[in-house]
């Protein structure tokens, strides 16, 4: 049994200790993990049943980018989870949200984990690098030693126990090639250099599972002629008997954080299901991989969240409507939130595009204070947090609703075993006192 106290205790000085208070309280909460059955997995093998036609029941698992007052964040989702005895769940951070929200791979996996022990949760813990991704110096090419530093990011992340990576080389898609064939060789070669790579150094015992991706978010939809280039590209590029990718992420119509109004209100997307639908059909039937990912759906409305099930999308990710539901919310601090914008209104300006209101703006680049103000929306009186932390349960029980996740717990322990990967307390050694550009991280 866990004491509640003492792990939030532990996780204050996980996140805000002296480098030897970090490394102590990630190892006694790991330990804690271990003791209570709460172990990092990897959710590979549950897709591919799917894709092979053994699990059956519709639903689409909803992937939660967790950006600011992480640890309520996670207490909300495993209570909601646990009231409604949900299975698949997956926690992650994308690349670009490590650096502007301040959070090493192993502080979020710290951070995740001590929220499972607070509310009792037990069982497998996803963790998910979301949107591993390039940066391209030109069509097609990615910029000078990009790839390396993915390379240390993802060594960094799987250590900490993210035994899920979504390897994001869409950016990299040559538009100006003639052929769909050619647009997607360079996305192919190095989707498959990574892959090739995080099988190198996965945990004995483990199959990370990994995504790819054909189409960058915001940009032009998806096709089956697309994932049919890619994937047939990439799977002659495995070594045999190599495990390639579980599932594959698709450009629909959204696009990251929502279309924001001069208002600063979000626009009405167009986003286009028969896309999973039929790139999903090829998936299972062709390739046996579970189907297609869902980006920037967090801020769409609210009918179109039980369309996912409906399209045979195997994955959801969700980030911006929860940082609205906290930023927006009744109480969290008017003062914190002004101090937030005037942050973000003195240091990105440069980052301001031609035309935009004060309210897109705002809207645009808050996420990007969380990191700054990291402390301070910890520290926030528990009275806020906890009614924060009650209305955000309440959403995540209607997500995972509408996503048909609710009583899946059972079909998920079918095929997730977690596997226990040994540490000593040498493991937990803060690495964020490398320059940020080392692994490619910046605000």
């Amino acid at each position: 049994m866990v004491n509640p106290q003492e792990i939030d205790t532990l996780v204050y000085s996980a996140v805000f200790g002296t480098p030897e208070e970090k490394q102590n309280s990630r190892y006694k909460i790991w330990q804690l993990g271990k003791e209570n059955g709460v172990l990092f997995a990897s959710i590979n093998d549950f897709y591919m049943a799917r894709g092979r036609g053994e699990v059956t029941e519709r639903f689409t698992v909803p992937a939660m980018n967790l950006r600011g007052m992480t640890y309520d964040l996670a207490r909300s989702a495993f209570v909601a989870a646990k009231n409604q005895a949900v299975g698949p769940m997956i926690f992650e951070i994308a690349r670009s949200e490590m650096g502007y929200t301040d959070q090493t791979p192993l502080e979020y996996t710290t951070v995740v984990l001590a929220a499972a022990l607070r509310e009792g949760w037990q069982g497998p813990l996803f963790i998910q690098g979301d949107h591993i991704q390039a940066k391209a110096a030109s069509m097609g090419v990615p910029k000078e030693g990009e790839i390396e530093s993915i390379k240390d990011l993802v060594r960094q992340a799987v250590a900490a126990g993210f035994y899920n990576i979504d390897i994001d080389m869409s950016t990299l898609v040559d538009l100006n090639a003639d052929s769909v064939e050619k647009e997607q060789i360079p996305n192919i070669i190095y989707s498959l250099e990574l892959a090739k790579f995080v099988r190198g150094i996965e945990p004995k015992g483990i199959t990370i599972s990994l995504g790819g991706e054909i189409g960058h978010i915001g940009g032009k939809n998806s096709t089956v002629e697309d994932f049919r280039a890619f994937i047939l590209g990439f799977n002659a590029g495995l070594p045999k008997d190599m495990v390639g990718i579980s599932k594959i992420s698709v450009a629909t119509g959204t696009s990251h954080g929502g279309v924001v109004l001069a208002d600063g209100t979000l626009a009405d997307i167009a986003l286009d299901f028969s896309i999973l639908s039929s790139i999903s059909k090829v998936c299972r039937e062709e390739f046996k991989i579970g189907g297609t990912v869902q980006h920037g759906a967090s801020t769409l409305p609210e009918n179109y969240f039980s369309e996912f099930p409906k399209s045979d999308a195997i994955e959801v990710h969700l980030a911006t409507g929860f940082q609205n539901i906290q930023m927006d919310h009744p109480q969290f601090p008017k003062e914190l939130l002004s101090k937030m914008y005037a942050w973000i209104d003195e240091t990105k300006q440069s980052e301001r595009e031609e035309g935009q209101t004060d309210a897109q703006f705002h809207y645009s680049l808050r996420k990007k204070a969380w990191g700054k103000f990291k402390k301070e929306c910890w520290d926030m009186a528990e009275s806020n947090r906890m009614a924060i932390m009650k209305t955000l349960t309440e959403r995540f029980e209607f997500l995972f609703k509408q996503l048909g996740v609710v009583d899946t717990r059972s079909v998920l322990d079918k095929y997730i075993k977690p596997v226990l990967v040994e540490k000593t307390e040498k493991d937990f050694v803060e690495w964020a006192d490398k320059p940020k550009d080392v692994v490619g991280l910046s605000d």
